[in-house]
């Protein structure tokens, strides 16, 4: 029965095909994020009227086509079922009507002037402005007024398509719904103003919206309260003559609406004492309400929108704040990378300088290998050509390609090979360590070459009794394609001048998998290599700075390290550091509250590399994003100078940390695309780092691929490169 069970499965898959692969949440999720946060960030460009929007307004046309009973009629135009006709107010009534709005500063003055003398008015209102201010809809219904359309975007509609008119006014409709639950049949088009200015072009839109059930609204007296000509001259064009009903126009929103207010406080009582009552359009006219309420899926729609659009606003908002945060962090980084590295440049090299006694006694090297066949010949090679006399212990960590059989085949003196069992980086350090004859131990990668002085200058701090662990000058050695390039630039302008800067703050967080050395007397204590992280390096960091050890750095003892040649394995690596050291980082994180070493590394070490190391990059991807909204909807010009500036002051960090490593300056050509390529790939890399380890995901070790192709050291302590054809891939 079970056979027969299996066959039914296994000839279900061969006609199905293989079985598919389900994408991991946490890959699935960044791309989510991105996504939501792009499309919040449109979405509030579109009710900024930063986006679709269109400021373009027709000029004056003729007349001919307009009625003559339109011209000389009233200002409230039917054109509903084909009728045609234009509505006067009735005598000693006026209605006050106000556009652009609602206004969070200005509307809510209005109101309360108005509440404050028993009055009625219209608001046609925008569907951007309802959409960000649903509340102020809601108010203005509440308290008895006359809500209408003017537009969601504000657009000159004598310029539009009959589908971007439908589009403003259903859009228009759908925000007042969602904020006060109601349909409105007043419509006024924007830049309007008296009936007899009704013309060729505007009158067909006109005919349009009559056709789309729409009462159009447009004035007798226009108080120009936008010209802000004054309080008195505000009342003076907005009062009719001889008694007669009018609509007058205001405004509350578009910009300082004081004298708008203030007008109306006096304008109200004055004209109430002269017999006039201050109605909304249908009371004046005598006529049905314009609103009609809204229920079922049209209303929860309207709803919806809101809260999109609230969402949006509060997202933007939190951005906005993120974007103060990252700038705030950037400029700080820059800043203390700029003064402190440069006081730690000039602090070790002074001529009197000396970590102490100097440091002859032999050490021991350890190199864990997995797999390092095509690296591991020219890693030994460059050993045995140090200054400093050193033991070689190569810890062959189950390696399937011979590795210890070709370090075995060197037959080279002080050089041992160890074999155990796959058990991964820190298992095979670890074996080194008990190992070792030596009491200080330098640490290698199995791809990385060393320089004749490395060694002895990585173990000159050792004079220090303080000092527990020493970091190394690691730098890329195949930087002659654009990742590696990439790489060199971050390596010499981000990770050595970050090491200066903590180096003086007491709080280096790693020493470099590729080129360090430490105390066994200090390791020993807090257990070794831990295999806790994805990091061990900056785990075992921070456990010594814990333990009360110095960590310092030493920039001339240079390693040449094999960089990732392509994307998916930079993607691998990066993203073992940065899972790796949000572990790390959790891990010690006691060290907050306990008091001595501890405390003080938890207190200023772990703030710096939470900021500067996680929470910073984290961040950055805003001002990408800012950039290109600002590029592509908002001021073009000024968002790229504002860019070119920020890259201008990364050039200039990235020119004195190449200058303080005596790096040749050509290879900041490539600055520019950089930022523009690779620093998006190390934010998806930290975004996904981040949902890793919050979905509880856990993330195995990864093996880069190896191409060997970084050679020993010559002359001027360049390594050379051996080009393998067959080994090397391109960038992407």
């Amino acid at each position: 029965m079970a056979s027969r069970s299996h066959r039914r499965r296994a000839t279900r898959q061969a006609r199905d095909g293989a079985p598919r692969r389900r994408v991991p949440l946490r890959l699935l999720l960044p791309v989510l994020v991105l996504v939501a946060l792009a499309a919040m960030l449109m979405l509030r460009g579109y009710v900024h009227s930063e986006i679709l929007a269109d400021h373009r307004i027709q000029s004056p046309a003729p007349t001919t086509q307009v009625p003559e009973k339109i011209l000389e009629g009233g200002p409230v135009i039917d054109a509903r079922a084909g009728h045609t006709e234009g509505l006067r107010i009735p005598d000693h009534r006026l209605v006050l009507t106000f556009d652009d709005g609602p206004d969070p500063t200005w509307t809510p003055k209005v109101l309360d002037v108005l509440k404050k003398h028993d009055a009625h008015a219209v608001f046609f209102v925008t569907g951007t402005m309802a959409s960000r201010y649903p509340d102020l809809v809601r108010r203005m219904v509440d308290e008895g007024h006359e809500i209408g359309l003017h537009t969601f975007n504000h657009p000159d509609l004598s310029l539009q398509s009959k589908r971007r008119i439908d589009w403003e006014l259903s859009q228009n409709q759908l925000a007042i719904t969602g904020a006060a639950g109601i349909r409105t049949s007043l419509f006024r088009p924007p830049y309007s103003s008296y009936a007899d200015a009704m013309d060729n072009k505007s009158w067909p839109i006109t005919q349009y919206i009559g056709s789309r059930g729409y009462l159009t609204v447009v004035n007798n007296t226009d108080s120009e309260d936008w010209k802000r000509p004054g309080v008195h001259e505000i009342i003076r064009r907005a009062t009719p003559h001889g008694g007669k009903g009018a609509i007058v126009l205001m405004h509350d929103s578009g910009g300082d609406r004081s004298q708008t207010v203030a007008a109306l406080d006096t304008f109200l009582p004055e004209m109430k004492d002269e017999g006039y009552a201050f109605e909304n359009l249908t009371e004046a006219l005598d006529a049905p309400s314009a609103h009609s309420p809204v229920t079922g899926a049209e209303l929860w729609k309207g709803k919806a929108w809101i809260f999109l659009v609230q969402a949006s606003e509060n997202i933007t908002g939190v951005l906005v704040v993120g974007l103060a945060i990252i700038g705030s962090l950037v400029i700080a980084r820059f800043v203390l990378m700029l003064v402190l590295s440069g006081f730690h440049a000039r602090r070790v090299r002074r001529k009197d300088f000396r970590w102490g006694p100097p440091v002859g006694e032999p050490v021991t090297v350890l190199v864990p290998a997995y797999n390092e066949a095509k690296c591991i010949e020219n890693t030994v090679n460059s050993l045995m050509a140090s200054e400093h006399p050193i033991e070689v212990l190569v810890i062959d960590d189950g390696s399937t390609d011979g590795t210890a059989r070709i370090v075995e085949a060197m037959g080279l003196p002080n050089v041992r090979v160890i074999r155990q069992l796959n058990a991964g980086k820190p298992a095979a350090l670890n074996r080194g360590l008990a190992n070792a004859r030596y009491d200080i131990v330098v640490m290698m990668d199995g791809d990385t070459v060393f320089e004749p002085s490395t060694v002895r200058e990585l173990v000159q701090p050792f004079g220090d009794p303080r000092v527990g662990a020493v970091a190394g000058n690691a730098k890329v050695g195949n930087k002659d394609s654009l990742i590696g390039a990439w790489q060199h630039i971050e390596y010499v302008m981000g990770f050595n001048l970050d090491r200066r800067m903590y180096d003086i703050l007491g709080c280096m967080p790693t020493i470099p998998g590729a080129v360090g050395a430490f105390r066994r007397s200090a390791l020993e204590p807090i257990g070794g290599m831990s295999e806790d992280t994805l990091a061990e390096d900056t785990d075992v960091t921070m456990a010594l700075h814990r333990a009360g050890w110095r960590v310092v750095y030493a920039e001339n003892a240079r390693a040449w390290t094999e960089a990732p040649e392509t994307v998916q394995q930079l993607w691998s690596q990066r993203y073992r550091w940065s899972y790796g050291t949000m572990q790390a980082i959790w891990k010690h994180r006691r060290s907050l509250i306990e008091k001595g070493p501890s405390g003080r590394f938890g207190r200023v070490g772990l703030p710096f590399v939470s900021l500067f190391m996680v929470v910073a990059p984290l961040l950055a991807p805003l001002i990408d994003v800012f950039l290109l909204y600002g590029i592509v909807f908002g001021p073009t010009q000024k968002t790229i100078v504002a860019w070119l500036g920020v890259l201008a002051i990364q050039a200039v960090c990235a020119a004195y940390a190449f200058r303080l490593d005596r790096e040749r300056m050509t290879h900041l050509i490539s600055l520019p695309l950089q930022q523009i390529l690779y620093r998006q790939l190390m934010y998806v890399v930290l975004l996904q780092s981040w949902i890793t380890a919050l979905t509880g995901g856990r993330l195995r070790w990864q093996k880069l691929r190896r191409t060997g192709v970084v050679g020993a050291p010559v002359a001027d302590g360049v390594p050379s490169q051996n080009r393998r054809s067959d080994d090397r891939r391109p960038v992407a």
